[in-house]
């Protein structure tokens, strides 16, 4: 019997790990592990859990359209591998790998018993467009340290591997193996409930995602999105997700999907670049724009690959260690949407109802936290983040946290990019009606005091329903103050840092300090 482990490729197009597992197969089985022990968070954000629940169910249902199913597990996965060896002559188990250190004790644990149980493993990369190995090898044993550099040592790799063909049932031997618990672990009869897997059925304060889950939803939403590409790329710009976003509109991103490998990124990269090029008769390089995105997802994924400090300043040998804040109030302020600043709030107050926002939001409830405006250390907004969001990613979270507060991969010593809300939301949203949507308090403001309600008489606030202080929060710090004192900050510290000696500074590679930026429009949020 060949064994198919499904972890965050849960698809069945471009799944190179499912072609290997019915290859000259008499007999398989596909599952999924709900794992309690190496990854058993004790807090399990309900948004990404639902979708992933609404992942699982989509591929049974798959499955069962050529007449197997899924299997899911809850426990130990080697417990689970243990038991299937003593059941079934088990002759391989196939998976897509997981390239990040948080995953390799478990990989590495199930690869030592399946040498002891005599059973071949094959890992296959496909969820990465390159295998961050191939990248860090190529440039010499260690990670390319810049955006750019990057980039040139991928296109010496070559081009990321076309997506594999779909899958032939034809011959296929299913094994289907009926429900049962025991005190080690527990197969599900069918996709378990949230409650099942120990998630909160109905958390206060949540509301209906707008983003939902499954290949077969995924690869619907991906021609739509195929679609607006072919309408921007006709008239003249890329992404029109990052270069015009709708915030009020449903979701354009496929970042959840890509998450959780319901969609294929080398699908994604490969049709994007092949409009373009139907469109303008030829392919540019890929850091002109139009799958930049998805490069930064490599980058941040070589560059974490041997870090298993990626995702905190202390220890992280890529990191400052800037003096950042603590305050705890006002960080409860920042996660719960009630800083005064009326866009802030608005994309906080989203994140925690539906685990989704924008990423240009993204982009400056970060830079609030930190360098902005609180100065506040990054790896707490990471965290905070990483529970809420539907798509959380360990590194690209981690990676675009360190690069938004100056942290890591840039080359602005004097940190003079930086956004104001209030500015910024205007220029996003010029209607003011994402702020309406998701900070009522503010709703009756007309436009021109809804983004700075502070500046309203008192009359208008009244006509308002809505009084400063009393129905919606004072500023908790002054915009402009702050960022005079934290940009002063900064460049006391970078200069103090550069006046270091080497084996006294954080970093075991300065090079790591050899900076590179992209333009603001291109945050790799």
């Amino acid at each position: 019997m060949n064994i198919l482990w499904f972890r965050r490729g849960l698809r069945l197009h471009d799944n190179p790990a499912l072609l290997s597992a019915i290859e000259n197969s008499k007999e398989f089985l596909a599952l999924y592990i709900f794992d309690t022990t190496f990854q058993d968070a004790g807090y399990k954000p309900y948004h990404m859990y639902g979708f992933l629940l609404e992942c699982l169910n989509d591929l049974n249902e798959s499955f069962q359209s050529v007449g197997t199913k899924l299997h899911i597990f809850q426990g130990c996965p080697l417990e689970v591998f243990r038991h299937l060896r003593q059941s079934h002559c088990i002759n391989k188990l196939c998976f897509i790998q997981d390239c990040e250190p948080i995953w390799h004790e478990r990989d590495n644990a199930v690869k030592n018993l399946c040498l002891e149980l005599d059973i071949e493993v094959y890992e296959h990369v496909a969820h990465t467009l390159w295998d961050p190995m191939d990248i860090i090898a190529s440039n010499g044993g260690t990670p390319p340290l810049t955006y750019e550099m990057f980039v040139h040592v991928a296109m010496s790799v070559g081009d990321p591997p076309k997506p594999a063909a779909d899958p032939e049932w034809k011959g296929v031997k299913f094994v289907s193996i009926e429900p049962f618990e025991t005190n080690r672990f527990t197969l599900f009869d069918g996709v378990p409930t949230l409650g099942a897997v120990g998630v909160p059925e109905n958390p206060v304060g949540c509301r209906n995602r707008k983003i939902i889950g499954g290949e077969t939803n995924a690869l619907k939403h991906f021609e739509i999105r195929l679609r607006a590409e072919e309408t921007a790329f006709r008239s003249g710009f890329y992404q029109p997700n990052q270069a015009r976003p709708d915030l009020l509109g449903p979701p354009l991103s496929l970042s959840a999907a890509i998450s959780v490998g319901a969609m294929s990124v080398r699908l994604f990269y490969w049709k994007i670049h092949e409009l373009f090029d139907k469109v303008n008769k030829g392919s540019p390089p890929a850091w002109l724009g139009i799958t930049g995105q998805i490069i930064w997802r490599d980058y941040f994924y070589a560059m974490s690959r041997m870090n298993p400090k990626f995702d905190k300043e202390v220890d992280n040998p890529i990191c400052l260690q800037i003096p950042w804040n603590e305050n705890e109030e006002l960080f409860e302020k920042w996660k719960n949407g009630q800083t005064g600043y009326p866009f802030i709030d608005a994309g906080m107050r989203q994140l925690n109802q539906e685990g989704w926002m924008h990423h240009s939001v993204r982009n400056a409830v970060a830079m609030f936290l930190t360098r902005g405006d609180l100065w506040l250390n990054w790896d707490i907004g990471a965290e905070y983040m990483a529970y809420q969001l539907v798509d959380s990613d360990w590194s690209v979270n981690s990676g675009n946290w360190m690069w938004v507060s100056s942290s890591a991969f840039e080359r602005l010593l004097d940190c003079s990019v930086c956004i104001n809300s209030v500015l910024y939301g205007k220029r996003l949203e010029p209607s003011g009606d994402y702020i309406r949507r998701y900070v009522p308090e503010l709703a009756n403001f007309e436009f021109e005091y809804i983004h700075e309600p502070w500046k309203a008489p008192i009359d208008i606030q009244r006509a308002a329903n809505c009084i400063i202080g009393k129905d919606y929060p004072t500023r908790i710090v002054i915009h402009e103050e702050v960022l005079t004192r934290n940009q002063t900050w900064m460049k006391d510290f970078r200069r103090k840092f550069k006046e270091t000696p080497a084996h006294c500074q954080p970093s075991s590679n300065s090079e790591v300090y050899k900076f590179f930026c992209l333009p603001d429009d291109s945050l790799p949020f």
